[in-house]
């Protein structure tokens, strides 16, 4: 997989025409070659020599003073904000599915077909903009088939989870999305190579015991683990999601560790307009026709589809800066902001234990990151030692260390962003 998508540090090649001659951001003349359409998709830099990398990884390793350094850089609170945007993202999106459920309208397919449209139309079009028609097509056909499959468990995965709750009590559904922090960590430890260090698995444990508050206080209040007749048919839906879930996320941060941004969401949008376009096919049609159609649903659809946009568009920062297990994590708060925005939409109540649950979550995060190193989790282990295999893009290490060299007069370079993100 790594020979599809990585470019060697000394490898120079990008989306020109064959022998065409371009400046890269770091002011050094490369030969682009587009013979070799496994190498495209990489961002300009990817020629840095092997060494300014190293000085520069080691030069912000070496600012650590203590163990909790990292917690003070502007890089955490980033990844920290970003991570609940998306939490509250993922909030308004239940939040207008509720709204499209109470106005007779359930499509959970076809609803969400629009985001993917959304995402081809802006990301797939800025990717043909940056590598031309015959570049794009090449990677297409080239590795189409892994973004097909990217694409398949994020449907699918959206898919079963919505399905969950049509058969199974709340709480059930709810605890079924602990699989996929569990997915994630054990597909990232035994394929990615991923170790975690000690605070890593305790902030993974308080998050999830911060979630079991949630659970528990939703048990209270509203009796919601009450046992249903198709309880077990429901439980199989919740951790084929869960699963689904899980192996996307991995798969998308080891994609956008190695891609530009716009590329991996282009082709998501893509292959989820097709994949999503059948399951609602399928699936969606008696619905489809039996849905209320008037202006609030319609401003329902417009609210889901802008907010889903939203998640994925940041989703990949997340990945790149953090990594899917801290993104699973991250987002467990969104039961708390959920309960915040039913206040006012549904008239909810606020149990006693969910600002508690609520620190503990966001405590858990931040335990996350203790003791660990300056890069966090930005330092991908299947990029190499010095992240030479890497993409120079928003929130990678490689990027980070370029600019490093380049403070400390190492390295002479431009400003070694890329073409892209």
């Amino acid at each position: 997989m790594a020979s599809a998508t990585g470019v060697e540090a000394n490898a120079g090649q990008g989306y020109g025409g064959a022998g065409e001659t371009l400046k890269s951001d770091a002011g050094l003349e490369v030969v682009q070659d587009r013979s070799s359409s496994a190498e495209m998709g990489n961002e300009e830099n990817d020629n840095v020599a092997p060494e300014v990398l190293e000085h520069g990884i080691e030069a912000i390793e070496g600012k650590k003073s203590a163990w909790y350094a990292y917690l003070t850089t502007a890089d955490f609170w980033l990844v920290l904000t970003i991570g609940q945007v998306l939490a509250l993202c993922i909030t308004a999106t239940n939040t207008f599915s509720t709204l499209l459920v109470n106005k007779g309208t359930s499509i959970p397919a076809f609803q969400t077909l629009f985001n993917y449209i959304l995402l081809t139309i802006i990301y797939t079009t800025y990717t043909i903009y940056k590598y031309g028609i015959k570049a794009y097509f090449k990677v297409l056909l080239v590795d189409g088939w892994k973004y097909a499959i990217l694409s398949f468990l994020d449907v699918e995965g959206n898919y079963f989870t919505v399905l969950a709750y049509r058969y199974t009590n709340l709480l059930s559904a709810q605890l079924l999305n602990f699989w996929s922090i569990i997915c994630v960590v054990i597909i990232s430890f035994f394929l990615l190579r991923v170790r975690y260090k000690l605070f890593q698995v305790l902030g993974i444990l308080i998050c999830c015991g911060g979630m079991g508050l949630l659970l528990a206080s939703d048990h209270i209040t509203s009796g919601s683990g009450a046992s249903t007749p198709t309880q077990i048919k429901g439980d199989m839906f919740g951790l084929a999601g869960a699963t689904c879930y899980g192996l996307s996320n991995v798969f998308e941060e080891w994609f956008v560790s190695k891609r530009p941004m716009y590329e991996v969401l282009g082709m998501l949008g893509l292959f989820g307009i097709i994949i999503n376009g059948i399951t609602a096919a399928i699936f969606d049609r008696d619905s489809f026709h039996s849905a209320t159609w008037d202006g609030d649903v319609g401003g329902y659809i417009v609210g889901y589809t802008l907010a889903l946009f939203i998640f994925y568009s940041l989703a990949p920062i997340v990945l790149r800066m953090a990594s899917a297990a801290f993104f699973d994590i991250s987002l467990l708060t969104g039961n708390f902001w959920g309960v915040i925005i039913g206040i006012k939409v549904f008239g909810y109540t606020i149990y006693y234990l969910y600002p508690i649950a609520f620190v503990m979550i966001v405590f858990g995060l931040v335990v996350y990151f203790l003791a660990g190193s300056m890069l966090g989790d930005s330092k991908k282990p299947w990029l190499g030692q010095f992240q030479e295999r890497g993409v120079v893009g928003l929130g990678t290490a490689k990027r980070k260390a370029i600019k490093e060299a380049r403070k400390t007069g190492y390295y002479a370079g431009g400003e070694g962003a890329g073409p892209g993100v």
